[in-house]
């Protein structure tokens, strides 16, 4: 495979397995991270691969599924099954339901500090085995070694933001605007939630939604991706282990996402419904919702624009380009899915990001210095190929990369596209891969139309000095978040959504216990 065991490097390659660590700085460079930590025995492998649980958990019990059926969880890498894993039937889904459904009122009058107090103890085990969850992540996913911990150590903060908002939950009281009487409201728990999680960081989405459902007082069915159910099953099991009472989570892994969702979205005792993934799935979860009303939370497609105005700091844009794009192996709803540029800067743009794009290295996430895993399956490799060919075929020129690997496993070189047109369909689709389209743009309101010619909305970033210019862009952009001179949005402390059809509802920050959350309001005669 071309560029996957050779390592191009060049002193300015900005490496995209960073830690994120406590105060989620991104830094550029390869972090120094020991030979034995990035090289893993098949021993090694097996081991932790043994310590995850594979079956479902329902009603605070390990089981199998009904029908006895099992799925296989693959190596992106390799193509080659890890481990099986319980297949559930929708009786099995209906169970799980519940359970939840019992658990309920008992979880919701749960102390609320030892609500915290679970959700702090299961942080720090997590911290803890850090190393052993981030090898799983990386079997099962794919990603670099480095960004597997990265995202363990992000994925943990939500566990630490929340159990700090379990007790700060409160209503209001006021004395009537007329005088006579009093207005009381207070908050409680939404009731039995459905979260299905997406494979692409299959440890950050899970805690992201079970810790603030937790901290409310909510009971839980979780539908994690089958390309990746390993990750949510260690997570439930430290949970399990910090003393979730039984019922309260419970962990359906199954082939047929639609088969076993679908009754639950049918059903009277699930409220509330939260979907990370594509759109097109979203507005088919959205549609099945209604017929019971349900509160809905969508995280769903992004299409980010990466603008760089000529007055930006270059080195500064092209280490933030890096990150964006390369995050995850551009897998992320977050990545830079287009590049912007001013046409005084783009040649000089491109042709350092191909630079820094090139030095990276292809590998199995588990081996010694590499940068880029694969991609999650081979429909995603093959999407990712078509689109550059489209670009290719309208007049893009490929600056680096441009080719599928030809070993095994779903590899895809990183690749810099310059001159990219317009009806390029990657502008406009969301690519999901390792590949950077570079436009140009000459005033700042091509720039704001060329960011909003989207359906999505989810997030933006902007490179300039200007002050101004940066306020007035940032208005502008019709996203739900903007990096603003930096590459990375993420942050648990920060409520993350889009808008237009990228979704709606937040997730982090104070907005993120929101969500679970139904406010009673009391008439108080006085």
């Amino acid at each position: 495979m071309r560029g996957r065991h050779s390592c191009r490097k060049h002193p300015q390659a900005a490496t995209v397995a960073v830690e994120e660590g406590r105060s989620h700085t991104y830094p550029v460079g390869r972090p120094q991270i020991p030979r034995e930590r990035c090289t893993m025995t098949a021993e090694t492998e097996r081991s932790a691969l043994d310590r995850v649980p594979k079956q479902l958990l329902i009603g605070g019990e390990w089981r199998d599924a009904s029908g006895g059926g099992t799925l296989a969880v693959e190596d992106p890498a390799t193509g080659q099954a890890l481990v099986e894993v319980a297949d559930a039937e929708p009786q099995d889904a209906l169970a799980a339901l519940a359970a939840a459904d019992q658990a309920r009122a008992d979880w919701a009058a749960h102390p609320p500090r030892e609500r915290g107090e679970i959700l702090r103890r299961a942080y720090e085990t997590i911290v803890e085995r850090t190393d052993e969850l981030a090898l799983v992540m990386t079997l099962e996913m794919g990603k670099a070694l480095a960004e597997s911990r990265a995202e363990i150590s992000y994925a943990a903060e939500f566990f630490r933001w929340f159990s700090e908002e379990a007790v700060r939950i409160h209503g209001r009281y006021m004395v009537n605007t007329t005088g006579k009487g009093r207005i009381l409201t207070m908050r409680q728990p939404v009731g039995p939630c459905v979260f299905v999680t997406p494979w692409n960081f299959p440890t950050a989405m899970g805690t992201r939604k079970l810790a603030p459902a937790i901290a409310a007082g909510c009971t839980m069915v979780v539908k994690p991706a089958q390309q990746t159910p390993l990750s949510m099953l260690a997570l439930a099991k430290i949970l399990e282990e910090a003393g979730l009472p039984g019922g309260v989570l419970n962990v359906i892994t199954a082939k047929r996402s639609g088969a076993v969702i679908e009754p639950l979205l049918n059903d009277a005792r699930t409220r509330k419904l939260s979907f990370t993934g594509s759109t097109e799935v979203g507005r088919t979860l959205i549609g099945q919702s209604a017929e019971q009303i349900l509160r809905v939370s969508m995280e769903l497609g992004g299409n980010a624009p990466f603008l760089v105005f000529e007055d930006a700091d270059l080195d500064a844009a092209l280490d933030g380009a890096m990150l964006a794009k390369m995050r995850n192996v551009g897998e992320a709803c977050t990545a830079a899915n287009r590049f912007h540029v001013h046409e005084s800067l783009a040649e000089e743009f491109a042709a350092r990001l191909a630079e820094r794009m090139g030095a990276l290295k292809l590998g199995r996430g588990t081996e010694d210095g590499v940068d880029v895993g694969p991609l999650i399956d081979g429909a995603q490799r093959d999407k990712v190929a078509e689109l550059v060919q489209d670009a290719e075929g309208r007049g893009a020129r490929v600056l680096t990369g441009g080719a599928a690997g030809d070993g095994p496993g779903y590899f895809y070189e990183p690749t810099v596209l310059a001159d990219v047109p317009e009806d390029a369909r990657m502008l406009s689709e969301e690519i999901f891969g390792p590949v950077a389209p570079v436009a140009t743009f000459r005033t700042d309101e091509q720039a704001i139309a060329a960011a909003n010619r989207t359906e999505y909305g989810l997030v933006a970033y902007v490179y300039t000095r200007d002050l101004e210019r940066a306020l007035r862009v940032c208005e502008g952009i019709e996203t739900g978040m903007v990096g603003l001179n930096q590459g990375v949005v993420s942050n648990p402390a920060a409520p993350f959504g889009g808008m237009k059809q990228s979704g709606f509802g937040r997730e982090g920050g104070f907005e993120g216990i929101e969500e679970y959350l139904e406010t009673k309001y009391v008439a108080v005669a006085l």
